[in-house]
């Protein structure tokens, strides 16, 4: 990040006022991406999902054989899950996110599309979703990243290297069996992870979802 930052201004280095003003761009940098999490959001929510998930469908079924092979892969040392889904609506998010927490896998953070409304992207980070920097959902190629790109990849390493679970959308609803580019932007990220040696190695999990009718 700091390289990043100073190839963008070469006279900041060694000079404090310069400095403070990238520390400033970078946190809010960071504030696009993530926010803290907040436990009260987390418990409400996880309360009134299981309410919503009933009146929404039948039922929900779970494939009791790969959920333990997941349990088990959680078990690993030092290796994050790094979960790689289909995509057909927005309630996936929420629903694979009360999973991993009910099975004792961890709250994992949520790749979340674009939304337009500040509240609802807001409530999302306080509950797990990530989102791209500004500017950068548009584009996925590794050219002109600059501070927002140093700073998304500080960012993945560091939920890597804590073995929070991260889950990956491929597609963007409803253009499915197509790789979103948001997607290849988060991909790259986890491949960047592995090649610089933030961590030894990722376990892949691939979550298939489908509905007899999507909400």
């Amino acid at each position: 990040v700091q390289d990043a930052a100073s190839s963008q201004d070469p006279r900041s280095r060694g000079h404090e006022g310069s400095w403070q003003r990238w520390k400033e761009e970078i946190c809010r940098i960071l504030g696009e991406i993530q926010a803290p999490l907040s436990p009260l959001l987390l418990r409400l929510s996880h309360w009134l999902l299981p309410k919503l998930l009933t009146r929404l469908f039948l039922s929900v079924q779970l494939h009791r054989g790969q959920l333990e092979m997941v349990l088990r892969a959680a078990r690993t040392p030092e290796v994050p899950l790094v979960f790689l889904c289909s995509h057909q609506s927005q309630v996936d998010g929420p629903l694979l996110s009360f999973i991993l927490l009910s099975q004792g896998i961890g709250l994992p953070r949520v790749t979340v599309g674009a939304w337009t409304s500040p509240c609802l992207r807001s409530l999302l980070q306080r509950l797990g979703g990530i989102f791209l920097p500004s500017g950068m959902a548009q584009t996925w190629s590794d050219r002109d990243e600059g501070l927002p790109g140093a700073v998304l990849d500080a960012y993945i390493q560091e939920v890597l290297q804590s073995r929070q679970p991260l889950i990956l959308f491929l597609e963007e609803p409803p253009a499915a069996l197509r790789l979103a580019d948001p997607a290849r932007c988060w991909l790259l990220r986890v491949l960047r992870a592995l090649q610089d040696g933030a961590v030894p190695d990722v376990l892949i999990i691939p979550v298939g979802i489908t509905y007899d009718v999507a909400p």
